[in-house]
C-alpha cells in the first residue's frame, strides 16, 4: 500500500473514527487528538500485514480513546458547575446510508445520552458505543478490545441497563423539535415570560455549562417558573449586539449565539410530550472555540 493510498484509506474512515472518538470522550478537541494519533500509528504501521483497515483503525481509535478518557476524567474532577459535552456538528457523511441509520446515530450523539455515558467505565462506554451506535457484533468488539466475547456481553448488558435507568425519554420527531425550539428561542430572546410558559414543561430543567469561565447557573435549574424567570432576566440584562445562527449539533437543531461575531453560547432543547423538557446552554468558551467559523 503506497503512502497516497494509505492516506486515502484513512480519510475514507475518518468520519467513522471521529464519531467513535467523540462518543467515547464527549470532547471535540480530545476526539480530534485521538484521531490524529490514530493516523500517526497507521502511517507507521506495516500495512502489508493489515487485512481489514477499517477494523484496524477502529481498534486503534477505541484503545486510544479509552486511554484518553481515563486521563480527562482525572482532569475533570474539579470542573466548576454542571458539565455538558462539547457541541458536535452532526456530519455523518457516508457513515449513515439511510434515514433509519441517521436517526440511530443522531440519538447516540445526543447531549442527554452523552451525559449519561459519562458515568460508565471506559470499557463499558467503549462497548456501548461500538454496539449501540455502530452495530458491531459482540465477537468483533471482543477482538477490538482483546476481551472474551462473554465478558463483552456482560459489559454491554451492564452498560445498557445503566443507560436505560438514567436516560430521559424525549420526542424524536425532528420537525416538532425544530418548531418548539424556534418558539422557545423567540420567547427567550424577547423576554416573553408568557411565551416561555406556553412551551416549557412544568418540570423543565435548565443545564448551563460555563466551566467557571462565563456567566451561567452553577446548579441545574428546575421547574418552568424558575427557568422562565431566569431566561427573562437574562434577556433584560443583555446589552451586547448579538447575532444568531441555526445549525445542527448533536443530532438536533441548535442556536449558536454570537457576540461581535464570536461564539458566546450554544442553546439546544430536548422535547417531551410537546413541551420543552430540558434546556442546554453551553457557555464555556473553550467548548465553543471550534464553532467560530461555522
Amino acid at each position: 500500500m503506497t503512502t497516497d493510498t494509505a492516506t486515502d484509506v484513512f480519510e475514507e474512515h475518518r468520519p467513522l473514527l471521529m464519531g467513535v472518538a467523540y462518543r467515547m470522550l464527549g470532547r471535540v478537541a480530545d476526539a480530534e487528538d485521538v484521531v490524529q494519533d490514530a493516523w500517526l500509528r497507521w502511517s507507521r504501521a506495516d500495512r502489508a500485514e493489515v487485512r481489514e483497515p477499517r477494523a484496524y483503525l477502529v481498534r486503534i481509535t477505541t484503545r486510544l480513546a479509552i486511554d484518553r478518557l481515563r486521563q480527562v476524567r482525572t482532569r475533570g474532577e474539579a470542573y466548576v458547575g454542571p458539565w455538558l459535552p462539547e457541541p458536535y456538528l452532526t456530519e455523518f457523511g457516508d457513515v449513515a446510508p439511510d434515514a433509519a441509520d441517521r436517526a440511530v446515530l443522531a440519538d447516540s450523539v445526543s447531549l442527554a445520552l452523552l451525559v449519561v455515558l459519562e458515568s460508565l467505565s471506559p470499557l463499558e462506554r467503549a462497548v456501548f458505543v461500538l454496539r449501540e451506535a455502530f452495530g458491531y457484533p459482540y465477537a468483533e468488539i471482543a477482538a477490538l478490545l482483546d476481551r472474551g466475547e462473554a465478558a463483552v456481553r456482560q459489559l454491554a448488558g451492564r452498560a445498557r441497563r445503566h443507560v436505560e435507568e438514567r436516560r430521559p425519554r424525549y420526542d424524536v420527531d425532528p420537525g416538532r423539535r425544530r418548531e418548539l425550539t424556534e418558539r422557545f428561542l423567540a420567547a427567550a430572546a424577547d423576554g416573553d415570560l408568557d411565551g416561555l410558559m406556553s412551551v416549557l414543561a412544568p418540570d423543565v430543567r435548565l443545564v448551563g455549562d460555563s466551566g467557571g469561565k462565563a456567566k451561567a447557573p452553577l446548579r441545574i435549574l428546575h421547574t418552568a417558573d424558575k427557568v422562565g424567570r431566569f431566561l427573562v432576566a437574562v434577556a433584560q440584562q443583555t446589552t451586547a449586539a448579538l447575532s444568531y445562527r441555526f445549525l445542527e449539533a448533536n443530532g438536533g437543531p441548535a442556536l449558536l449565539v454570537l457576540s461581535d461575531g464570536k461564539p458566546e453560547s450554544l442553546v439546544q432543547v430536548d422535547v417531551a410530550d410537546g413541551r420543552v423538557a430540558t434546556v442546554y446552554v453551553v457557555r464555556n468558551p473553550d467548548k465553543l472555540r471550534h464553532l467560530a467559523d461555522r
